[in-house]
């Protein structure tokens, strides 16, 4: 393999995280391959797991013991889960040790069905950190309304954490706000190491075009038609200029000061939907310092193949302000893609959890047969 992803580190500040686990990745020594051929950290989601447990036999031997407990097939499936996440922790935590906590984290995501549940939320991220307990986990908590308190807390406690499912900028900058916050709350002891704490902010990329552009294909003017492919790296180039603004000035340097970390942008769903577009799009647009790319296998390899090193994300704001000033002028009301995103990928994610829960009720109905 080439050495792409390793230099998109070392020259362009960007960390590669893979978008996927599954328990064959471990037992293989594949995750080792993985990780020594430059990315830097993993992430996993409802729909990840899903796939995984349904799709192969790996699971069965631990799910046939563990059903036999006579616990609940929820329970059942978390214990699946952590043995994943532990694996993956072990792997990446040379990353974690070499790179002084910057790196080497792996996300566990909340069960779905808490993504408007503030305190079950809360509860939840504390229950995973502390049954886990892998100083280089980053527990999920979807960016919704009902999330940015149980993130603040969860920072506020000195827990790292990933937040997913952000859709727009004005959610984003309150993500934002719910980090510094909970720092400043964590910094309120004078013991307290602000640098073992670390978050992400995953800004959904593909899905956006996806949207925007039925909608302007609805529209079906040449100025619409034009603005094709173009919202979601707009959005997210803009998205890195306000984390710019924010992790800056008095404020932050204060906290900064205390070793705090910034909470780096995270471009997730950066698998092109559109065969018309570059197979890379997401991630060659997407490049500079203090950001994370998570990407599926067949978007890392053809990155690892083919994508372009450059710094690409702040290369040109006026640019993207301009694509974004559009927008509304051809009927595209950003908010509403936005909330309609936010709604689909609550509801994709909560499917995939209940799809397979049904299936490992019935496989333990075989394992009693």
């Amino acid at each position: 393999m080439s050495e792409r992803l390793v230099d998109l580190y070392n020259e362009q500040g960007q960390s590669a995280w893979l978008d996927n686990l599954k328990r064959d990745y471990i037992t293989s020594g594949k995750l080792v391959d993985i990780r020594d051929s430059g990315v830097r950290g993993l992430t996993s989601n409802p729909s990840i797991f899903q796939k995984a447990i349904q799709g192969s036999s790996d699971y069965d031997e631990q799910f046939r013991e563990i059903a036999a407990d006579g616990g609940s097939t929820i329970d059942d499936y978390w214990s699946l889960v952590i043995r994943d996440i532990h694996g993956a922790c072990d792997v990446f935590s040379k990353v974690y040790d070499h790179s002084d906590g910057v790196d080497g984290y792996v996300s566990v995501e909340v069960a779905p069905d808490l993504a408007h549940d503030g305190p079950g939320t809360e509860a939840a991220a504390r229950e995973l950190h502390e049954r886990i307990n892998r100083r280089n986990l980053m527990v999920k908590i979807p960016g919704t309304e009902a999330g940015l308190a149980p993130i603040e807390q969860m920072i506020a406690e000195g827990r790292s954490i990933n937040v997913t499912l952000i859709f727009s900028l004005p959610r984003y900058e309150k993500v934002i706000e719910a980090y510094i916050s909970g720092l400043e709350q964590f910094a309120t002891d004078p013991d307290a190491d602000l640098s073992q704490v670390a978050s992400v902010a995953s800004f959904f990329i593909s899905r956006v075009d996806v949207e925007v552009d039925k909608r302007l294909e609805a529209n079906g003017s040449d100025e619409a038609l034009a603005l094709r492919g173009k919202a979601a790296v707009a959005q997210g180039q803009l998205a890195y200029k306000l984390f710019l603004d924010k992790f800056s000035g008095e404020r932050w340097e204060k906290l900064a000061a205390r070793g705090a970390r910034v909470q780096r942008p995270l471009w997730a769903s950066t698998s092109t939907k559109n065969d018309a577009y570059p197979d890379t799009l997401y991630v060659d647009e997407l490049i500079g310092p203090d950001t994370v790319n998570t990407l599926p296998d067949a978007t890392l390899d053809a990155f690892a193949d083919h994508g372009t090193l450059a710094r690409t994300v702040d290369a040109d704001f006026a640019a993207a302000e301009a694509i974004w000033a559009a927008l509304p002028g051809v009927g595209v009301d950003m908010d509403d893609v936005a909330d309609q995103l936010e709604r689909e990928g609550v509801s994709s994610f909560q499917a995939a959890f209940d799809e397979l829960i049904e299936a490992l009720e019935a496989k333990a109905s075989d394992f009693k047969k």
